[in-house]
């Protein structure tokens, strides 16, 4: 009886390792609930398998993210704490990751934080070099550090967002290569400004740009407002969405133009049929929870399908809880209520760029100038698709 049991097993392993080694359609089926990190792994076993591999890489075009808020349990910044476990569990390949943490716990110097005088400070020459090696080669990574953090909790698009003006907190946008999409990083400073790299950028003569989202730093610093106007200037006059806002630093990518504690802009260019992109901005008379759902929902006369479109949220620092009477996470609630399913990401900062502006394949777009992109005590509430 032994024996015809030990036969019967030999034959079912023979029959499924013939499976597993000739037929591709059941192969690629099993790799789809494999995560990226592993699938690149597998590729490596068999021609079959590698192919079978690419094939399912190419249909994870959802983007994904990873959030996190503190505090931390180890030395590392919360989000930093977590990352890489987290890294391992995502269904694609990231081509680009904006990374915001806030700025009290991170400051963009060291990696380490609260550490004592016999820990030794990691520079952020090494958060670059974690970054790196946590993504895959030629992946473009965006850190920036800011005064307040706004993110939906990892696991699903309808979390409740959260608004933290205090404490540790951070997220990390993933984004894969999407077929339509094309996402550009950029970073500019006194130095490196010029129109010619506006346009190697895409924020000129681009006539496929649909979104800039965009982090300015140091720009209280003499000189810095007229920097920002080179940049806006030609943005205000082309028909994309821009938005973004003032931000305490930038950590990542590495700053070889320039020195340290000098003003300067990086971001992202969004471009190509399938992005579209609508923002309402939120003046300082709105001050109530129903003023700004009632604000938030124009976001609805763009039509913006919910797969894969991410909500932003730039706002100043002097907005939050006790802009509303002590009343916590009003704009985050409010958009959450008129967008259950689109997570919410975003900032609290020392100045908002943005305005009231809906791009489409048949775009309605509001006339602006310069200034009318630059605001103090707003919020800036933007939708992006890509696709």
């Amino acid at each position: 009886m032994g024996e015809n049991q030990d036969f019967t097993v030999s034959i079912q392993d023979s029959k499924a390792a013939y499976i597993l080694s000739n037929v591709a359609e059941v192969v690629e089926r099993i790799l789809t609930f494999v995560p990226t990190k592993s699938l690149l792994r597998i590729a490596s076993v068999c021609r079959l398998w590698r192919n079978c591999a690419r094939r399912v890489l190419r249909t994870q075009q959802q983007l994904t993210w990873v959030s996190a808020r503190g505090p931390s349990s180890t030395d590392a910044h919360v989000l930093s704490s977590i990352l890489a476990d987290e890294v391992e569990k995502v269904f694609l390949l990231p081509k680009t990751v904006l990374a915001l943490v806030d700025c009290e716990a991170f400051n963009g110097q060291a990696y380490c934080y609260r550490q004592n005088k016999a820990k030794r400070s990691r520079h952020s020459s090494d958060i670059v070099e974690e970054l790196n090696l946590l993504f895959p080669k030629g992946c473009d990574i965006m850190g920036v550090s800011t005064p307040g953090i706004v993110l939906t909790p990892s696991g699903s698009c309808s979390s409740l967002p959260q608004e933290y003006q205090e404490g540790e907190a951070g997220f990390a946008i993933m984004l894969p290569s999407i077929e339509g999409v094309h996402v550009k990083p950029f970073h500019f400073c006194k130095k490196s400004i010029s129109p010619a790299a506006l346009k190697e950028a895409g924020l000129i003569d681009n006539p496929e740009l649909r979104v800039v989202l965009m982090f300015v730093y140091e720009a209280y610093k003499s000189g810095g407002a007229r920097f920002l106007s080179q940049i806006l200037d030609p943005l205000a006059k082309s028909k994309a969405l821009i938005a973004g806002g003032l931000v305490e630093s930038v950590f990542s990518p590495r700053r070889y133009c320039c020195s340290q504690g000098a003003y300067g802009v990086v971001g992202l260019t969004l471009s190509g049929p399938k992005v579209q992109g609508a923002s309402v901005l939120l003046d300082q008379d709105i001050s109530n929870p129903k003023a700004a759902e009632a604000t938030i929902r124009r976001l609805k006369a763009a039509k913006i399908p919910e797969r894969n479109t991410l909500g932003f949220m730039f706002a100043c620092v002097g907005r939050g809880q006790n802009y509303y009477n002590n009343q916590a996470n009003v704009e985050a609630d409010a958009f959450h209520k008129v967008f259950p399913n689109t997570p919410l990401f975003g900032l609290f900062g020392n100045g908002e760029i943005g305005c009231d502006r809906i791009v489409k394949d048949d775009y309605t777009l509001c006339d602006t100038d310069t200034d009318g992109l630059q605001h103090e005590y707003t919020t800036v509430m933007t939708l992006v698709h890509l696709g």
